[in-house]
């Protein structure tokens, strides 16, 4: 709780000093930057349930994998955007990819925790609902960048009120010893998210979303890489999924 808490707050930060750089979002821009407060809130929070409930390396993959598919679907509802036919079978290879990595090739099923399980598919309908919210935001905005920077600082500063509330002024001190460690991620984190962001102004929001869950593929290969670990069978398969889901994004 304190480690997601200290690089929102990081994130916070970094965003509080652009913020004199920016333009301040117009009335019709801030119902999506509380709902997606509100979103980030429910992700956080049933994110740190699902590492506790499980293992990180099923329930990860699964809250990522299963987030574009409801992003997708959630685009044509909400945003009446239908991504184009090649576009959609990309999303699902991506994800289908995705998903084994989770699920291992289906080795071990058995094991699979039920309770994680539920946490790591509550996640995945937070992510998609503020990736709606955000990729709808940006767009109405001025810029990626000034509903980003208010996005971040809006969701700082209710991070910090929650983690005052749950955990009372004694964490505090916590959060000042470590500051540089919640600024060095929060930097790498709110950037990653707004390129996402800039992205999503210029391509669909389910295809972006797709794309930006390749980054567990790189994870994976750092995994084999360097810490030794096999290039099983269902990891290979996993692999060309994903690159053919780029693939079919790409030409779609």
């Amino acid at each position: 709780f304190l480690s997601i808490t200290l690089m929102t707050l990081g994130m916070g930060a970094v965003a509080l000093l652009a913020l004199p750089f920016v333009e301040v979002p117009k009335s019709d821009v801030w119902p999506y930057i509380v709902a997606s407060v509100v979103f980030h809130m429910g992700y956080r929070t049933f994110l740190i349930g699902a590492y506790k409930a499980g293992d990180f390396a099923q329930t990860y993959p699964l809250a990522r994998g299963t987030a574009p598919l409801l992003a997708a679907f959630g685009g044509m509802v909400v945003v009446a955007e239908v991504p184009a036919p090649l576009a959609i079978v990309g999303i699902v290879l991506l994800s289908a990819g995705t998903l084994v990595l989770s699920f291992r090739g289906g080795a071990h099923l058995e094991r699979l925790n039920l309770r994680a399980v539920g946490f790591a598919l509550g996640t995945s309908i937070f992510i998609a609902g503020y990736t709606l919210s955000d990729g709808s935001g940006a767009r109405l905005a001025a810029t990626a960048s000034s509903y980003a920077a208010w996005l971040f600082v809006c969701d700082a500063a209710w991070a910090l009120v929650l983690c005052l509330i749950f955990r009372g002024p004694k964490a505090l001190p916590v959060l000042a010893r470590d500051w540089k460690a919640g600024v060095y991620t929060g930097v790498l984190s709110g950037a990653a998210y707004w390129i996402v962001m800039w992205a999503m102004t210029k391509a669909p929001i389910a295809s972006v979303a797709a794309l930006r869950e390749t980054s567990i593929l790189f994870a994976m290969m750092i995994s084999v890489i360097a810490l030794g670990e096999k290039m099983t069978g269902w990891r290979g398969a996993a692999v060309l999924s994903i690159v053919a889901g780029v693939v079919a994004l790409r030409l779609g």
